[in-house]
Formats: structure tokens, C-alpha cells, sequence
């Protein structure tokens, strides 16, 4: 079964990863475009839950992650895709669902950018930093022979560029940006959308004959990085709206730059892009259920208690 999961390869038909890098470039673009200077002069005024943000994200995330691999042992390509996952920023979808929970919306939206900002740098390094210390991801990482300087370009490529650009537009044409702002978005999520419907439609029977293996890896997984987040909040004494953004933020991936990263350098391991797309769908449904636990949920459920 290991060998079988190891070497399962996926299709993405041709095209596939042209596809995913235009609709991720035009995502991000439309994300640098609410992004403004005074956005980070606040920051730089009250920095704390950025900081705690960050912590969350590129430190705690992918170091709970080596701990639950070590403890669980998964397959070597799952917990590869594991830790490709932590080493990705926050996933703009997150800042839809802060909103929704009544976190703070504005820390959602900072953490969001300047984590994908710096993602540039720190996803490449963090990945491969985490998974040279997992003696099975390690020698998978010796044996393809993954170089990091073309990681480097291509997170470049697909999130430095179109950032920029974004916010360039932003500074110089604020009337345009402000406009088209939505639109642009939408676009680029119906479009990485349809491209995943697509790809899912053609690897349904692998989906459905390996699924079962990630459900509760990645349900774990999942759940530690939203209570690790929302306990490190609370231990730099943030408030709990504060809280709930960088729980949101620690728990939702940017696992469509995961995904084009596996298929560009790890085609082969189809247990990544396993992992990499469960946490996909499942962080969107985790997302839903954790904002209507904060916004209403909780209250509803207390009320329910106590008239029983």
C-alpha cells in the first residue's frame, strides 16, 4: 500500500498547470489591490497581532506538523503534503470567513497579504527547512531533487509579480482598483474553481479509493492548527475577535499554491496532492462551520443547554 500511494500520479490534463498558475496570479493580483499604505502604518502602530499572526503561521504551524508526523507516521508522501501545506500563508478565502465569525476583519486581511508577501521566501525555506527533518520526507526530497532556486521562481512568479503589480495599481489608480476589485477576484476563484472541478472529475477513482487514508489526517491536522492559533492569541493577552482572525488565518491554507508546487516539483506523489486537496475542501467546511460557532452557534447552543 505505501509503494502504491507513494507512486500514485494524477492527472491534471494538459494544460493543467498553465491553468492553475493564471487563475492563482490573477487571485493574488486581486488581493494586492485592497491593499494599502495606510493598512501598514496601523500595523506598524499596534503590531502585536500581526506578530502573533505571523508566529502562528510560519513557526507554530509547521512545527505542531513535524510533531504530529512524528507521532502518527503517516505515509511519506501524506506527511510530505502535510508539511507543504504549513508551509503556505493564509488562504484569501479566510478574510470572508473572519468576517463571518466577528473576528477582526482588517488584522485578517493585513496578515493575509503580508504573509503571502513574504511567502516568497518563507514557503520555499520553511518546507524545506521542516522536511529535511523528517528522515522519510528527507530522502524523498534527495531522490527528486527538488531545486529550490526554481521553487523560488515560481512562487515569485505567481505571488511576488501579480502582488506588486496589484499594489502599484492600487497607489497609482485607485479609481480603477476600487472598481474592478471584486470582480477580478471572483474571477480568479471561479476560475481556479471550474480548473478543480475538472481535475477532480478526472481523478475521482483515486480520489475515492485513497480518500479515506487523509479524512482524519487531515481532520487532526486542521483542528490543531485552529487551536493553536486561537490559544497563542490569547496568550499574547489579544482580544477575541483578534483571536478568531489568526485561528481563521492559521487554519486556512493557500493550498492552490500547494497544489501547483506539488505538481510542478513532485508530479509523481499523488499522496501530496491527496493531502493538499482534502485540506482544501475540508478548511472551507471547517471555515463555515467555525463561523457560524462564533457568530451565532454558540449563543444557540447555550440557550439549547440551558432550556433542557
Amino acid at each position: 500500500m505505501n509503494e502504491t500511494i507513494d507512486a500514485l500520479q494524477l492527472n491534471i490534463g494538459g494544460g493543467g498547470l498553465m491553468v492553475m498558475n493564471i487563475s492563482l496570479a490573477v487571485i493574488m493580483f486581486g488581493v494586492a489591490l485592497e491593499l494599502k499604505i495606510s493598512q501598514f502604518k496601523a500595523i506598524a502602530k499596534q503590531p502585536n497581532g500581526v506578530i502573533t499572526g505571523f508566529i502562528s503561521q510560519f513557526l507554530f504551524l509547521p512545527a505542531i506538523t513535524l510533531v504530529l508526523i512524528w507521532l502518527l507516521e503517516p505515509y511519506p508522501s501524506f506527511a510530505l503534503g502535510m508539511m507543504m501545506v504549513a508551509a503556505c500563508p493564509g488562504g484569501n478565502i479566510s478574510n470572508f470567513f473572519s468576517q463571518l465569525a466577528g473576528g477582526n476583519t482588517a488584522l485578517s486581511i493585513s496578515l493575509t497579504a503580508i504573509a503571502t508577501l513574504l511567502a516568497v521566501l518563507a514557503t520555499p525555506l520553511n518546507f524545506t527547512f521542516w522536511a529535511s527533518l523528517y528522515p522519510p520526507t528527507a530522502d524523498i526530497l534527495r531522490e527528486i531533487q527538488v531545486d529550490i532556486v526554481q521553487v523560488f521562481q515560481i512562487v515569485g512568479l505567481i505571488l511576488g509579480i501579480p502582488l506588486i503589480l496589484g499594489m502599484l495599481a492600487s497607489h497609482y489608480a485607485e479609481n480603477y482598483a476600487l472598481k474592478w476589485t471584486s470582480w477580478i477576484k471572483r474571477f480568479g476563484i471561479v476560475f481556479f474553481g471550474s480548473f478543480v472541478v475538472v481535475a477532480f472529475s478526472m481523478n475521482f477513482e483515486h480520489f475515492l479509493g485513497y480518500v479515506h487514508l487523509v479524512i482524519g489526517l487531515v481532520f487532526l491536522h486542521n483542528l490543531l492548527a485552529l487551536l493553536g492559533g486561537y490559544s497563542l492569541g490569547k496568550l499574547s493577552n489579544l482580544p477575541a475577535p483578534d483571536c478568531k482572525s489568526i485561528a481563521i488565518e492559521t487554519g486556512i491554507q493557500n493550498s492552490g499554491l500547494g497544489l501547483l508546487l506539488i505538481f510542478s516539483f513532485f508530479g509523481s506523489l499523488g499522496g501530496m496532492a491527496l493531502i493538499a486537496a482534502w485540506w482544501g475542501i475540508w478548511h472551507i467546511i471547517v471555515g463555515f462551520i467555525m463561523s457560524w460557532y462564533w457568530s451565532t452557534g454558540k449563543t444557540s447552543i447555550k440557550k439549547l443547554f440551558s432550556n433542557a
